[in-house]
């Protein structure tokens, strides 16, 4: 079962107000001054203590928390993986302290957030990797979990399905992987295929998996960041990672620099998704490895009642599973992500978040591998840049489910940037998760798809691995 460590303790209660005891009376005062001009200035004044802080040192951040001098754990990162493994560290280590910060207001603003929800059931891969070893598990814990909360879950199930009889033979490969895994699977024809899902077309075969589902990735990380508050773990938001590393170190822990003070740390623990290999760098680890961003586009369906998700069988050359049908834990039902490279880590529109100089290394990075690459880039690039236009993706989705029209589809959802590692030296992408550390710090940097399904074993298997 789960264990939980001691909560936070009880606020103080208030005194009572101070009665009025005539038109002298601090509480007559004080109500003589409460004009709309006072009341403003008391909701600006949060803010304003904060510039202050800054003004002056004080330590002060967001979230009713004040960045602490020392702390035993210092998580960098607020997605679902961070979160995870604090809650952990919690678990592992009662009385110890342990300080998340996160850049932003809450958690799982990113890719925690921004993802399709989906729980995968663990077949896509190879039966050695991490992934395939912890997916699984994940799949079983956080169905379990979900239910025992009382949070959203669509227990839909996905069939993949074969577009020509190239990808009926992928069928049986994804087949092979999932009886090895451990994965509850059946290869199906395509009349039980339409059995399932009226709408869906295939090439005489399909794989169905029931224990796929739908949920709500930033409600599930909320509930996850409530356990390990209530386990002693301390959040702090709107607090960014500027530094820190091999300079700073003191004993066996490490200094950590951030936008409203330092802090030492005993362990650092490096969830910090996209620029998770900046941080490492700081550290001195994964100096060959190099975040490219992939942004994620989906499309909302105004006419397609599907109640099935439906995949195509992937290029497993790549880390991608293909433009597919989600139905998300509403019911809504959407086509994508793309994997359109991105042109710097945040952006999520045209010129969101644009950081010349992250630009920079970015599209040299592309460029390069452009001209030479380990992997198939430049038609990854040109294959993915044209989902930019709608009838192609359309077409795509057609080939997928029966009756799908340009007129199908509506507005685009929240878009999702995918923080896939970069080896430099063979200039291939990552393909499974990658963690690096030492006594002072732990780097997770390469938490990507199906992070989600499996953080909690993932964080598991951080917390056996970690130095300390």
């Amino acid at each position: 079962g789960t264990r939980m460590g001691p909560g936070w303790p009880k606020p103080a209660r208030r005194p009572p107000p101070l009665r009025d005891q005539g038109p002298h009376s601090m509480a007559a005062v004080a109500a003589r001054f409460a004009s709309p001009l006072a009341r403003t200035a008391r909701t600006w004044a949060p803010g304003l203590a904060r510039d202050a802080a800054a003004a002056t040192g004080t330590r002060m951040a967001s979230g009713g928390h004040a960045l602490p001098s020392k702390t035993d754990f210092c998580v960098v990162g607020g997605g679902i993986i961070g979160v995870a493994i604090a809650r952990e560290l919690a678990h592992r280590h009662p009385g110890a302290s342990i300080t998340l910060l996160e850049k932003e207001s809450s958690v799982a603003q990113h890719a925690s957030g921004r993802n399709s929800g989906v729980l995968h059931a663990g077949f896509y891969y190879s039966p050695e990797s991490f992934k395939a070893k912890l997916t699984r598990a994940g799949n079983v814990f956080l169905h379990e979990y979900i239910e025992e909360k009382g949070l959203k879950i669509n227990k839909c199930g996905k069939i993949v399905v074969a577009r020509n009889e190239e990808e009926a033979a992928g069928i049986d490969e994804l087949k092979r992987r999932g009886d090895a895994n451990g994965v509850p699977l059946e290869k199906i024809t395509a009349a039980e295929a339409e059995e399932l899902e009226p709408l869906v077309r295939t090439h005489e075969v399909a794989l169905w998996s029931p224990t796929t589902s739908a949920a709500d990735p930033e409600e599930v990380t909320r509930s996850l960041a409530r356990d390990a508050e209530e386990a002693g773990v301390t959040f702090i938001h709107d607090t960014r990672y500027v530094g820190g590393g091999a300079e700073g170190r003191v004993g066996n822990g490490c200094v950590v620099r951030t936008n409203h003070g330092t802090l030492e740390a005993g362990h650092l623990v490096n969830c910090a998704g996209l620029y998770a290999d900046r941080v490492a760098h700081d550290f001195g680890f994964g100096k060959d490895l190099v975040m490219l961003p992939f942004k994620g586009l989906y499309m909302y369906c105004n006419s397609v009642p599907l109640t099935r998700l439906i995949y195509p069988v992937p290029d497993l050359r790549n880390p991608f599973l293909g433009v597919h049908f989600t139905v998300t834990v509403d019911g809504k039902v959407k086509i994508g992500p793309t994997a359109i490279p991105a042109l710097w880590r945040e952006q999520y529109g045209l010129l969101d978040n644009m950081d010349i100089g992250d630009m920079y290394t970015t599209l040299m990075t592309e460029a390069q591998l452009f001209v030479k690459a380990g992997f198939n880039f430049r038609e990854l690039a040109f294959e993915e840049a044209r989902k930019y236009y709608k009838p192609f993706m359309t077409k795509g989705a057609s080939e997928l489910v029966k009756g799908v029209t340009d007129a199908s589809f509506g507005n685009y959802g929240r878009p999702g940037i995918r923080a896939q590692l970069l080896d430099k030296r063979t200039r291939t992408l990552v393909m499974d998760f990658h963690i690096e550390g030492d006594e002072s710090s732990t780097h997770v940097l390469n938490a990507v798809s199906p992070a989600w399904t499996c953080s909690v074993p993932f964080a598991q298997h951080v917390c056996d691995t970690m130095k300390v």
